[in-house]
Parts: C-alpha cells; structure tokens; sequence
C-alpha cells in the first residue's frame, strides 16, 4: 500500500477515485476528529463504493485510514474483515470481525459474516453459534437462515439444514441460493420429485443459475433420466465453460450410458480447469480400465492419490487395476492401504482376499489367517445375535434349498450351476435363488425357470435378506460368491440358515464360522491334504464342476496345425494368472518344439505386453512366435480358440471354464497338477471329462505330452474330432447325476443336523 506522505495535497488520490488526494483521501487524513465533520462518513461510503465495485485495495485503503481517525470504528473493522475474508486470509477476518463486534455486538451482519469465516476455517460448531446470534438479533434475517443451512448440511444434519433453507425461503422466497441448497438437501435424502422441484424453482428466478442447471442434471441422473441430465449438464456448460464440476458430471452420465470416449473427453476437459479433481482423476482411471487400458487407468488411480492421500476407493481401484495386469503383490498392499483408512470395508476385504488367493506366494497358513480375521472383523460382532432355528427335523421331508449368487448371468459360475438348478429333484428339493446383480440376459432367464421362488435382492441389506431367509425357512444356504464381487457373505455371517455351505465361485474358504461345509472333490483337495479352509469339506465323487456350454458355442473345426503346418499352443485364461512359474514352463515348451507359436488373449496393450514379450525373449523365445490379443467379444473369443491345437493351462491358478470351453471345442488341455487347490482345478476337470492322461505331475511329463502331440499331428486330430462326444458322455456333463450326488450330500449332512444340530438350534 502507497504512504499517504509521499503524495502532495494536489496529486491523484492512491484509492483510485479520480479526485486530488486533498479532495479525498487526504481530508480524513487531516482530520483528527469525527465529531460535527464529514471526513469518516464520506470516506467509508466511498469504501463501501469501492468494495461493491471489486476494487478491494482501494477499499481496504479507506477502511484503514477511517481506523487511523476511529480506531474502533466497527463497519471499517468488519468490512475490512469480509476483505481478508475474501482473500482466503480466515485468521486475519475473524480477528477484524471480532473486534467489530466488541464495538458494536448487536450487529446480526457481524456475526453472519463471523460466521462464514468459521466456516471457511472448518469451526462449524463455532459457526453455528455465530448464525444462531445474528438470528437472534433478526429472526428474519434470511441470509443467516440459509448459512445455518450450509453448515448442517456439511454435518449431514439434513433435517436441519433443510429447515433452515425453507425458513430463509419463508423470509426470501426469490432467494435462488437457498432453492438450490434445499434441492441438494433434498437429494441427499434421496427425494429426487422435491430436489428437482427446488432447482426449476431457482432457475425460475435466475435462468442463468448454472450451478442449479448442474444439480438439477444430477437429479435427474438420479431418476435414471440420462438424457435429461445431459442436456441440464450442458446448459450449465453453455452458461459456464469453465464449469468443471459440470464437465465431470457430464462425464459421469456419459460413462453410465456406455459412450466411454466421449466420457474420456469430459473428464479431461474438467480436469484441464481443476487440475487436483480427484474424483475425476478416480472416475478416469476406472473408465479407462473398462477400456482394457490398464496403464492409463493405473497413471490417472495414481493422480487421484495424489491429489487426496486418502481416497479409500481409489486405493481399492487402483489395486483391482493392479491385478489385472498380474501385480498381484502390488494389488495385495493397495487393499491394505484401502483397509487401514477403512477398516469396516467388507468389499475391499474380499477384493484382498481374492488377490491373496490367486497370488502364488502366499502360502496355505497365510491365507487361512486373512481369511478368519475378516470373519473376526465382521462376522463375530455379529455372532450373539444368532437367530434360533427352528426348521422342522424331520430327515426325509422335502428339503427348501436357497442358492445366493451376483452371477445368474453370463458368467462362470452360470456354466456350471444352470445343469444343477434345472436337474434338482422337485418332489424332494425346493429351489430358491436369491440374485444380487443388477444385469439380466438369457442365462438370467433360464434359471428363473429352474427355480421355484426366485428374488432380486439387490436393494435389500443384508440384515433385510437375512431376514427374508428366515421367513423362507431354508434348511440349507448355498454360497456360488465367496470373495468375489457382489458377495453377501455379511448375509451368510447373520447365519439365516441352519446349514450354510460354500460352493463354485470362489477356490478358497469363506472364512466364516456361519458357514459349515465347503464342497469340493478328491482331486482338488484329497483326503489328508492340508487345505486352508475353516469349513469342513464334502467331498463330491467326480468332480465339483459340472458343465453345460453356452448356446453359442461353435462347432469342432479341422486341427489348424494341419493347414498352419505348424503347432499353436493357447492360453485364454485371466492375464493375471500367467506368472513367472507359467512363462518358465510354456517358454522350456516353445524351445522344445522350435516352430510351434503361443496364442494368448487378454492380455493387456503397453507396459504389460512389453514386459511379457520380453520375459519370453529373455528365455529365448522371440516376439514373431507370439501372438498377444486383449480381450475379446464371446464370439471371438470362441472364434481364436477354434485356431488353437493344444491348450496350456495356467500353472499356479488353473482355468476352470476356459478348461472346459477349449475341450468343447477339440482342443485338449494341458494342465501341470500342483500342490495349491487353485493349482489342482484342471486335475479334477480333466479327471471327470475322462482324459486324465493329459495332467502333468511334473513339467518334464508336461513337456513330454506336449512335444508327443505336436510331432503326430494324425493322433492330435483324432482327438480333436472326438473330444467333444467323449466329453458330452462323461461326469463333468452329465447335470442329472452331478445333482443326484449333489442331493445325496444335501441329504446325508441335513439328516446330521436333524440328529445333533447345535445347542443354539435346540
């Protein structure tokens, strides 16, 4: 600030009035006295005049020279408090606004505008209190009414806050700020009608409101109205370019509708106005991941962590994000950090659980370990409140079986429980199928055929489901989830069942005590075998998996290598289960027979395809006898397996629908038998399809098998042409009995309970 003694009485006045500083500036200056004289007066309306105007140094100039003529004047006190404020300067605003209170504390604007700096300094309590003393000095003060508002609405005291913004309504009722803020009220209690009712409301005032334009488009993306939300979006866009919360919305709604690039733009162009958007940073990175560019996604997960340290779901993404390109150890450590800011975050649990069990590091006591402190964290709270049941014990009768499951749909598990669902004994079995995803398609359609009583349970808690069990009487509970995505395990730890058993989606145990049986087989977990389960293990005869392929399966095609004039091994499983134990094994096979290539899908473009064609470079195995695909469409993906002559399977997690769809379409599976139930799955599928001779015990007999084949090209073909009649007639397709066995189990463990129960069940 310029010193008024380096200017002379005639010389343009520093505040920027256009008068001579003696006209100005300079008379309050000289003036020692307010009494009877115009100087103070005149200069705080010129202040005022300045202010108004956004010339804030001119003002502040005033403010201060009134302050060196009345040293407690309290408008310049407080005005040059709202000033600071304004300059994001709280601490220097509240000292300014509390003296002017001192000077004059029946001023309701004083405590208003204290009020908005607590705010701003996060002291809400103190905050309140401030807006609570203006109205109480004006109860019709409408601005501080609204302010109250905003700072509940922070505290999610929405009752509140909404009261609070209707009551500065009921005092302004053109008041557009607090026709918008009750709307977002409204919103976040899920009363879309009356949120959007607020918005058209301030925007019937203010057309050019172009936050209430955005919130309004937000509501109604609410509704499941995306088209409506977009063009609200872009009318607050029209209003505000450089609206980056719009942008962001806009993005939002565009990813919701599956129009993924034009949602890719609107979040960068959001994030080119609010570069540390780390919402947008996170909703990116998971768009791009959708996209099948883990790179992108895992750089943008990154940012947002960046931006905010602990932003829990970015953590989880970014590790979801991780696994998919095999850095499962990575992945392992993100979930924690998500777990150690959120300790009461089950999903997250089960996404690390999931990681941990498909990482080839993490030995068999170390995975029971995790799994029985996730039952420790969110099952034993809940174990006192155990219901009674009450189920009638009568071994014979017919039995009311409920089968939980996010995947009736196409996905794995519906291959393998579609045969079950539709061969069940309907005079001895009652089917329930209790659904908790959103999608529905043909496979959807079929089971709901297959069963009796069928439930989308999607929208429910899982208290509610657990509730609903119960009045269903189930006997016995099936889990097709574990730790998978979209698990009611929290349902299963209520224990709504008497029997409760784990089953097919998941190779690992539940972790709960609620859950009695996991069912498996011989060959994934022989008897005697140390296995990292908390259940007890019911052992089918053949296998666990009994398969039924999809309708738009192709047919058998002619063996490729005898129009390639070459072998093509294939691996179409998960990227992430191609390890360094894999790319060993498969790169010893490719030296073994020098003109054979690889085919493999899934595989994700940029750094992680760099790396594995340089893994295998490194065992001397080029780039040209590789063919890397990302993933594909069913069709396609049927169509590239169709070009392969034998297939590998992955080495420390086995395929298991992968497996069975290759064998399906003439392509036998080589699987090397490891000690991991994870690392036994093909042992047991090829076992029940009837061709045991092609599960390795070691990769010398690996080789072996796999280098006999390809230089007898006429075996392989015969193979090939009769593979998938000699897989039709074998256990692992043969659904009614698969649920015969299955039924027998069901029955043989019911009667156990009818006999002994539990002492809680008596």
């Amino acid at each position: 600030m310029r010193q008024t003694n380096t200017l002379r009485r005639n010389d343009p006045c520093y505040c920027g009035s256009g008068k001579k500083y003696k006209q100005c500036c300079g008379r309050l200056a000289s003036s020692s006295t307010v009494s009877g004289a115009r100087p103070v007066p005149d200069a705080l309306q010129a202040a005022i005049a300045h202010h108004q105007a956004g010339r804030l140094s001119q003002a502040e100039a005033h403010y201060l020279k009134i302050l060196e003529v009345e040293p407690n004047h309290p408008d310049a006190l407080h005005y040059l408090g709202v000033i600071a404020s304004q300059a994001g300067k709280h601490e220097i605003a509240a000292e300014f606004i509390n003296k002017a209170i001192r000077a004059n504390p029946s001023s309701p604007t004083y405590h208003n505008n204290l009020g908005n700096v607590l705010r701003a300094q996060g002291k809400l309590d103190a905050a309140i209190a401030s807006f609570l003393r203006a109205l109480s000095l004006r109860p019709d003060y409408a601005e501080a009414h609204y302010n109250l508002g905003l700072v509940l609405q922070s505290q999610s005291r929405l009752d509140e806050a909404i009261a609070s913004h209707r009551k500065a309504l009921s005092f302004k009722p053109d008041f557009t700020e607090a026709h918008n803020n009750l709307g977002v009220a409204l919103k976040a209690q899920a009363k879309l009608d009356e949120a959007i009712a607020c918005f058209l409301n301030a925007l019937s005032f203010k057309p050019d409101f172009y936050e209430a334009h955005n919130n309004l488009g937000v509501a109604l993306k609410a509704q499941a109205k995306p088209d409506d939300a977009i063009a609200s979006f872009r009318r607050a866009l029209a209003l505000a370019p450089d609206y980056a919360d719009a942008h962001y919305n806009l993005a939002n709604a565009l990813r919701d509708q599956g129009k993924l690039d034009e949602a890719i733009a609107s979040y960068h162009t959001a994030l080119s106005f609010k570069p540390d958007f780390a919402e947008a940073h996170y909703n990116l990175g998971n768009v791009l991941q959708k996209q099948g560019k883990p790179d992108e996604a895992i750089a943008s997960l990154r940012k947002a962590l960046s931006c905010e340290p602990d932003f829990v779901d970015a953590h989880t993404n970014l590790a979801n994000a991780l696994q998919d390109r095999g850095k499962l150890n990575e992945a392992v450590a993100s979930y924690r950090k998500a777990l150690a800011l959120k300790p009461d975050d089950a999903a997250a649990y089960s996404n690390l659980l999931f990681a941990m069990q498909i990482c080839a590091t993490a030995s068999s006591a170390e995975l029971l370990a995790e799994h029985e402190r996730f039952a420790a964290r969110f099952e034993a709270p809940l174990r006192a409140r155990w219901p009674l049941h009450r189920n009638v014990r009568a071994p014979e009768r017919r039995l009311k079986v409920g089968y939980v499951s996010p995947d009736f749909r196409r996905h794995p598990v519906a291959y393998f429980i579609e045969p079950v669902l539709a061969s069940h004994d309907r005079n001895r079995t009652e089917i329930f199928c209790y659904y908790n995803h959103a999608q529905r398609d043909e496979f959807t359609d079929r089971i709901i055929g297959c069963a009796d009583h069928w439930l989308d349970c999607t929208k429910m808690t899982d208290e509610q489901l657990a509730a609903r069990i119960r009045s269903d009487g189930i006997d016995i509970l099936v889990d097709l989830a574990g730790h998978t995505a979209h698990n009611r395990l929290l349902t299963f730890a209520r224990k709504p069942a008497p029997i409760q058993i784990t089953y097919l989606g998941y190779r690992g145990s539940s972790g709960l005590v609620a859950v009695d049986y996991r069912l498996t087989d011989p060959c994934v977990d022989p008897e005697g075998s140390a296995a990292p389960y908390t259940e007890q293990l019911l052992r089918l005869p053949h296998s666990q998996w009994c398969y039924r392929p999809g309708h738009d399966m192709p047919g058998v095609s002619p063996l490729p290598a005898r129009h390639n004039g070459y072998i093509t091994f294939g691996s179409f499983n998960n990227f992430n289960k191609i390890d360094t134990p894999c790319i060993e094994l498969w790169a010893q096979l490719l030296r073994a027979v020098p003109d054979a290539r690889l085919m493999t899908v899934t595989v994700p473009e940029g750094e992680s395809r760099q790396q594995l064609v340089q893994q295998f470079a490194e065992r001397g195995v080029p780039a040209q006898r590789l063919e890397l695909r990302g993933k594909l469409g069913a069709s396609e993906f049927y169509r590239m397996l169709q070009q392969v002559d034998l297939t590998l399977d992955p080495v420390s997690v086995n395929g298991a629908t992968t497996t069975c769809e290759s064998l399906w379409l003439g392509a036998p599976v080589l699987s090397l038998v490891g000690a991991r139930p994870v690392a036994r799955a093909g042992l047991s599928i090829l076992n029940a399809a009837g061709i045991p001779e092609f599960a390795a015990a070691t990769p010398q007999q690996f080789i072996g098998i796999a280098v006999s084949l390809a230089g007898n090209l006429p075996r392989l073909a015969a193979i090939r042409a009769r593979l998938r009649a000699q897989m039709a007639g074998s256990p692992l397709m043969d659904g009614a009995k698969f649920t015969r066995e299955l039924e027998k189990v069901y029955r043989e463990i019911w009667t156990v309970w009818c006999n002994t129960g539990n002492d809680r069940d008596r």
